[in-house]
């Protein structure tokens, strides 16, 4: 068993998990997702960041994290979204690489090995693409239509946006820019910087306990919105990697 990092020894991988109301399924994904980590042999540190939820999952949490030194818990003080809970971990990751998963059980914990595998020399970051996607035709058609207008509009291609089951290195998360819908656009948004993102296919499982807490209706219009805001970033922003050589040479 690869123990937890202590304070002083930094780990090597860590996983960002944003939690909302999921205490039915947060046992089950941290005893998986332990096992996983522990068959990769390199340090690593879970990092659930609770939303505030109204449920028992800060609860469980601190159970859990009482026989797991690996496993972390930080709470906003409200609800902020989904955005803010993975910046939040991001700020508080010290492992080279980022892994970033859902509390709902839908990723699964044993596609981690092959995201991390993605990351070969130059590659940023490796995004899932979900494969046989178990949610109902509603969901598919919508997410399909979705992908579609962000692509057109931005420029980019990104076929799965809206899986946020990815593998990051973490310096290339320094000057990501922070703002509801980030989460979404995270893949978009290295690639404007000029780093290099690969995808890779994905299990998706179906979502047996809680609720879901996204649908058409919270996410049409603040994605269109967001798109536009894309386009004029693309437009704007200083590629991170250009400006890092530069600092370097002091000028």
């Amino acid at each position: 068993m690869m123990p937890g990092p202590t304070e002083s020894e930094a780990p090597e991988l860590s996983v960002v998990i944003p939690v909302y109301n999921e205490e039915e399924n947060l046992r089950p994904l941290i005893e998986e997702l332990g096992g996983v980590l522990e068959e990769l042999g390199r340090r690593f540190e879970v990092i659930c960041v609770d939303d505030c939820s109204t449920d028992r999952s800060a609860a469980v949490l601190e159970e859990l994290r009482r026989t797991r030194p690996w496993l972390k818990l930080v709470r906003h003080t409200a609800n902020s979204g989904e955005s803010a809970a993975q910046a939040t971990g991001f700020h508080h990751a010290r492992g080279g690489v980022v892994v970033t998963m859902d509390a709902d059980l839908q990723h699964d914990p044993h596609d981690i090995p092959r995201l991390l595998d993605a990351l070969t020399e130059g590659v940023a970051a490796a995004c899932g693409v979900r494969q046989k996607r178990e949610d109902n035709w509603v969901r598919r058609l919508s997410s399909r239509i979705a992908n579609g207008f962000r692509n057109l509009v931005t420029g980019d291609r990104i076929s799965d946006a809206g899986c946020t089951f990815r593998a990051i290195r973490r310096e290339a998360l320094r000057e990501v820019p922070i703002f509801n819908g980030m989460h979404r656009f995270l893949p978009t948004i290295l690639r404007f910087q000029g780093f290099r993102v690969v995808e890779l296919p994905v299990s998706h499982r179906p979502r047996v306990r809680g609720q879901s807490k996204y649908g058409i209706g919270n996410r049409a219009w603040r994605g269109i919105l967001d798109c536009l805001a894309m386009r004029w970033y693309r437009r704007r922003c200083v590629p991170a990697q250009r400006w890092a050589v530069e600092r370097d040479e002091g000028r």
